[in-house]
């Protein structure tokens, strides 16, 4: 079994952890690794010896052999993952280096059993749905597929004027700083600071959520998952960001967007991973001097 390793940057609190990782690695001699050169560098930085194995620097030169990409790092980071694995259905597992982690579940810590579990290929893995992004004129190397979300966003003082359509049929105009489209897996992101609903990972949702809404009367909205969402735009402003996860390119009014299930899913591996449990330590949910036993 094969193993790339990706990991852009990791901060100086936890190198500890991130040596203590590696060390834990180099126990599984008959295993095979490669690694992103980005993370490759940052382990060279603290003059730490790897296991032997390849290097890859994009999703073209990432070995056709890998079974498993481990995620060194945040959510940012298993987001920008997505863009390494693409299309290949290669399992992700995040091992958390970050802060919250939702995607990133696993903890490095003196015992780590379920390290020994992920070389053994002793996991569940969980597949989520991602978005797909058309939209004239796109640049080809911008990667149109998103894990969390998909905005438009304004890019100066003065609001859009925001039109959708879900499967043809038009919503009332959103005024409002933008809008955003996201999975279940994105409703505890971007979604949830914006108001928008809680939803299971598994749920075949979209979530459609103004951002800043001028209109009292308008709330994030769920729609099945194979709905066709079209979005356009105006403003006083010729222009806006198009952001798709942690990807952003500029957009012009009028543009037409189609936001649709993506084709295929992400698979990501479960490591201590109970969503539940999770809303409840990394978000307080629920917290409350009454609920103490």
């Amino acid at each position: 079994m094969k193993a790339a390793l990706f990991g852009k940057r990791i901060d100086k609190t936890n190198i500890g952890r991130l040596i203590l990782f590696v060390d834990n690695l180099k126990e599984y001699r008959h295993f095979e690794f490669c690694y992103h050169v980005s993370f490759y560098n940052l382990i060279k930085e603290f003059s730490q010896e790897l296991p032997q194995g390849g290097l890859f620097s994009s999703w073209e030169d990432l070995p056709a052999d890998v079974d498993i990409f481990l995620s060194l790092g945040g959510d940012g980071t298993f987001l920008e993952s997505l863009t390494m694995v693409r299309q290949r259905q290669i399992p992700i597992a995040g091992i958390n280096f970050g802060r919250l982690g939702f995607l990133t579940t696993a903890c490095v810590e003196e015992n780590n059993p379920w390290i020994e579990k992920l070389i053994k290929g002793d996991y569940a893995v969980e597949e989520r749905t991602l978005l797909h992004l058309e939209k004239e004129g796109l640049a080809q190397e911008f990667y149109p597929y998103a894990m969390n979300e998909i905005t438009i966003q304004r890019q100066n003082p003065s609001m859009l004027e925001i039109e959708i359509a879900i499967d043809g049929q038009p919503l009332p105009k959103y005024w409002s700083d933008g809008i955003l489209v996201a999975t279940a897996t994105g409703s505890t992101a971007y979604s949830l600071s914006i108001g928008g609903p809680i939803v299971t990972p598994d749920s075949s949702v979209l979530i459609i959520a103004p951002i800043s809404p001028h209109n009292l009367n308008v709330r994030p909205l769920v729609v099945p998952d194979t709905s066709s969402v079209e979005i356009t735009f105006q403003g006083r402003h010729p222009h806006a960001l198009l952001t798709v996860d942690n990807r952003s390119v500029d957009i012009d009014a009028g543009e037409k967007l189609t936001i649709t299930k993506g084709k295929f899913p992400i698979k990501s591996i479960s490591i201590n991973n109970n969503f539940i449990a999770a809303l409840n330590q990394k978000l307080l949910w629920g917290e409350d001097k009454r609920n103490i036993q």
